[in-house]
């Protein structure tokens, strides 16, 4: 394919409007919920770190997801907050290509991370006596750093893809950020290689991790039905719920936007879906993982004494 994006230097980002009154509301709430975001990760973090009650493979797991989150929030938000009150709505090409590439990895991972903590569910439900065992340290790190390594290599794939495109001259962009929708539209020769390329990555990167989730979510409803008494299946179903309502609204939104062609894009609903995945899911998963779990819950009214205490 012949190279011709050369030609443009910068994209403008629309945003979601151009008006000035609108772009200040969305400005107050885009800084609450990253505020919200950093706040809700960083503790859920300091947490899982600081006390001993946590230092468990679920929650290893958990707190590399609310650092993936925090930093899957940051690729966006900041740059949101500036297009908001600025007037310039520029983005270099070289800031778009690493806002892409980010974007692409840090998402890619988290499918793959969930996954992982779809398996790590069902190993703490089936087998609950050797769970610590089965789940060692090892197999933990090991999980997470083929989350990440996936994650990546995909991204580097789609981004090499993706800005070998010609763009035609055009370079305004109708969203918040850098994302596949938007730059195919601008794109004049986008070729059913490309779509197939998405397709695979499609395929191996989120349907893939989601067919291992649901095969991991059958295994544990099997063990689950093997429960006799009511409370113990009550018990074995609680610790998977956070995890369950995690999935199913980061693979929901994902899927919508990524699973239809090219020509089936609409920017204007795609923003809206858009903004919850990579705005208001890292804002969410802390309280998710953290509302009804005993654990956290004390873990934090512990660091609360502390800090009186010392205060």
């Amino acid at each position: 394919m012949e190279r011709s994006n050369h030609t443009v230097t910068e994209f403008i980002l629309v945003g979601f409007t151009t008006d000035p009154v609108v772009q200040l509301v969305l400005f107050v709430a885009f800084v609450g919920v990253y505020s919200v975001t950093l706040i809700g990760n960083t503790t859920l973090m300091v947490l899982i770190c600081n006390d001993s009650r946590l230092h468990t493979p679920m929650y290893f797991f958990t707190g590399n997801l609310s650092f993936l989150d925090l930093w899957y929030s940051s690729v966006y938000t900041p740059k949101i907050l500036v297009t908001c009150i600025s007037e310039d709505k520029s983005i270099s090409f070289a800031g778009c290509v690493a806002q892409f590439f980010f974007s692409a990895g840090l998402g890619y991972s988290e499918c793959y991370l969930l996954a992982a903590m779809a398996y790590d569910r069902y190993v703490a439900v089936s087998n609950p006596l050797l769970y610590a065992q089965a789940m060692s340290r090892t197999l933990c790190c090991s999980l997470v750093t083929y989350s990440y390594t996936g994650g990546f290599v995909n991204a580097i794939i789609l981004t090499s893809n993706t800005f070998t495109l010609n763009f035609c001259g055009d370079n305004v962009i109708d969203d918040f950020f850098c994302d596949v929708p938007p730059l195919v539209k601008l794109a004049c020769d986008v070729k059913d290689t490309y779509q197939d390329v998405l397709y695979f990555l499609l395929g191996s990167n989120v349907v893939a991790p989601a067919v291992l989730i649901l095969a991991s979510y059958l295994f544990i409803i099997t063990t689950i039905l093997r429960i006799r008494s009511t409370q113990g299946r009550l018990k074995a179903f609680s610790t998977c719920s956070s995890h369950l309502i995690s999935v199913t609204l980061y693979y929901g939104s994902v899927l919508y936007i990524y699973s239809r062609p090219s020509s089936s894009y609409s920017l204007e609903r795609d923003k809206v879906v858009s903004t919850f995945y990579t705005v208001l899911f890292p804002m969410l998963n802390p309280m998710i993982y953290s509302l009804r779990n005993k654990d956290v819950k004390g873990a934090l009214k512990k660091l609360f004494r502390i800090m009186q205490t010392e205060g």
